[in-house]
């Protein structure tokens, strides 16, 4: 708890603001809000607005206290070096572990429904063989300088940003009939059909628990803000920009969906963007909406990746890894992280090739909650750590947490809420079991760790 709140990192600076900006922008508009928002609005009808509105509230405090801590110790491990400073190394070693290893298995869940449409398209090509060029080439990518990551998550995210703002502006235009064949639908969508809570209270917070986890994947702005020229400055700007404009895009377009069309009209397993789209006219919406997926998708599998071989890479630094995995390539990018990650993450691909709906599928139910356990840890770290650098560095909280530290406890409650919530439903129940299963064999493995330390 004494040591220096500076820290040097050996990776390379190739990350401009841009990059990071955009990456915080599109990093979590991912397949589940284009795909798996249909589940959300089917319990909660149009109250699906305020199951976001509460999700991306959750989101954007705990991205507020991250970037706090981040732009006043900039680290590759972000919230693990974040934990072990303010808790202790067994808080640092146990978040980083669950972090990369919820990293990897989701990995899978989006190389395989990335080779899923690609293979729709060229039939030709079985499956497995899209899933080894997706990884091949992401590895490539994240082997060499880490402006190309960058640049790669730049386009993804610009495509992905470009295709919620055309939804935003074609639905609205619909919503007032000013498209043609369009006539004003004013409220009767969202007042009809059962009322705007059709399922009650009980559906909203149902919706909360179907889209929180929409949400994960703005960490890995905060880890790759090291790699930035000024990671204090670059972490402030991209935190402020990001959550905000996320908020927006996400309730937003939930807004529209369900302003526009009845909650009813939408279909089990398919987009409502797609719904949304070809009530409106727009030809081949499927199509599109499939080609935003695939991109989507890849964009995550990348920033996954990424922020894989950047978490192991700094828990190696911290002697929590294994010290192998120090060796930086002449571009200043941890090659041997980066292939320890891509190899966890192809055999958790074969896994789910071979039984998706047995060993890979306890294997993804132990990680169903680990984000939030994440999440949690981050804010307990953030209590902490702010009192310490009030007293040691308070010219390097450029970003404050609001309403210090009530808004930090309410986080946390909240996020113990949706914990409790899921134990109650039958459906999220098996994630957080096998996920705390996970959790407490990580920390076991910590708490041996700490005793060989102290009795060497």
């Amino acid at each position: 708890m004494h040591e220096a709140l500076t820290t040097d990192e050996p990776l390379a600076h190739g990350l401009k603001q841009r990059h990071l900006t955009m990456l915080g922008l599109g990093g979590v508009i991912g397949a589940g809000l284009f795909v798996g928002s249909g589940a959300g609005i089917a319990v909660a009808g149009p109250g699906i607005v305020l199951s976001y509105l509460i999700a991306g509230t959750i989101a954007m405090l705990v991205m507020r206290m991250l970037g706090e801590m981040s732009s006043a110790v900039p680290a590759s491990g972000s919230f693990s070096v974040h934990a072990e400073r303010a808790i202790g190394r067994w808080a640092g070693f146990t978040v980083g572990w669950l972090y990369w290893f919820l990293l990897v298995v989701v990995l899978a869940v989006e190389a395989t429904a990335a080779a899923t449409i690609a293979h729709d398209w060229a039939p030709a090509l079985p499956q497995w063989s899209w899933v080894l060029v997706f990884m091949v080439l992401f590895t490539l990518a994240n082997l060499t300088a880490v402006r190309n990551f960058g640049e790669f998550e730049f386009w993804f995210a610009a495509l992905k940003v470009g295709a919620i703002v055309l939804f935003l502006i074609l639905g609205t235009l619909a919503v007032f009939g000013l498209l043609p064949d369009t006539d004003p639908v004013g409220l009767t969508h969202l007042t009809g059909d059962g009322g705007f809570l059709p399922n009650g209270w009980g559906g909203v917070i149902s919706g909360v628990l179907a889209v929180v986890f929409a949400f994960g994947g703005l960490e890995v702005v905060t880890i790759a803000a090291a790699e930035t020229d000024d990671p204090a400055r670059a972490v402030g700007r991209a935190v402020r920009s990001a959550v905000v404009r996320i908020l927006f895009f996400y309730v937003g377009s939930m807004l529209v969906i369900v302003t526009l069309l009845p909650w009813t009209a939408q279909q089990a397993g398919l987009s409502p963007y797609v719904t949304v789209l070809d009530s409106i006219g727009i030809p081949q919406a499927g199509q599109i909406m499939n080609i935003v997926v695939f991109v989507a998708l890849l964009s995550a599998l990348n920033a996954n990746l990424y922020g894989a071989s950047r978490m192991v890479f700094s828990l190696a630094e911290r002697g929590e890894a294994p010290r192998g995995l120090l060796r930086i390539s002449g571009g200043g990018v941890p090659r041997r992280a980066v292939l320890a990650s891509v190899a966890f993450g192809f055999v958790s691909v074969l896994l789910n090739l071979k039984w998706p709906d047995s060993v890979f599928l306890y294997l993804l139910n132990s990680v169903g909650a680990v984000l939030l356990f994440v999440w949690a840890l981050i804010a307990v770290s953030q209590l902490r750590l702010r009192r310490r650098i009030e007293r040691e560095a308070p010219g390097t909280l450029t970003l404050r947490m609001w309403a210090f530290p009530w808004l930090t406890w309410a986080t946390l409650a909240a996020m113990a809420g949706v914990l409790v919530l899921m134990l109650t439903d039958d459906t999220a129940r098996p994630q957080v079991l096998w996920s705390s299963g996970a959790t407490a064999a990580v920390l076991i493995v910590a708490g041996v760790r700490e005793l060989r330390a102290r009795r060497g």
